[in-house]
């Protein structure tokens, strides 16, 4: 299984002023945006790291998920929540022959996070694989829940003042902690 990011967030939808603001940046002086790429770096970081803490996407962008099996009884949970919609499911077999399975055929059942498309999915082909295609997120930045962009911007606060990478090896810092706990997966027996 292997999941990949199709789309990226653009650089104009992200909260770079914001982020300035937050750390204070300019105060008094006119900000002439020099340091724009690194807030930038930082706040791609951020978000990336909450985003593997609690398993869901949250600016939306589209994604692509290989699989060689199918979940069981007719429905496969998707990898990363909040999915917005599936775009395509497309079998490969061993020769590289791709069939897009008609959208009839299942429905995508939203969850907050456990979203999964359930229906009538066909057989893998031996040796073969399905790709399935769907976007993900909350949204643009104002469409991500408060508590979760203000942890993204402590969290690139704390990427931006420790950026020799001196200090802790892992962890985040405890505001950010306590802001994500409520969207983190709840895993029971193993299971996601």
């Amino acid at each position: 299984m292997m999941l990949e990011e199709l789309t990226a967030v653009a650089a104009a939808d992200l909260p770079v002023r914001e982020f300035a603001e937050h750390l204070k940046l300019g105060s008094g002086f006119a900000d002439d945006g020099s340091e724009d790429a690194v807030l930038e770096v930082c706040l791609r970081s951020a978000m990336a790291a909450i985003e593997v803490r609690i398993g869901k996407a949250l600016m939306t962008r589209r994604f692509s998920w290989e699989l060689t099996r199918w979940g069981a009884d007719g429905e496969q949970t998707l990898p990363i929540a909040p999915v917005v919609a599936v775009t395509s499911v497309t079998f490969v077999d061993r020769l590289s022959v791709e069939t897009i399975l008609d959208a009839a055929s299942y429905v995508l059942e939203r969850d907050s996070q456990r979203p999964k498309i359930v229906g009538i999915l066909p057989s893998i082909p031996e040796s073969g694989r399905v790709i399935l295609t769907f976007d993900a997120g909350f949204g643009d930045w104002t469409g991500v829940p408060a508590d979760l962009r203000h942890a993204v911007l402590l969290q690139a606060a704390a990427f931006y003042e420790n950026r020799a990478g001196e200090g802790r090896a892992n962890g985040m810092p405890f505001g950010v902690g306590a802001l994500i706990e409520a969207y983190r997966p709840i895993r029971i027996g193993g299971v996601r």
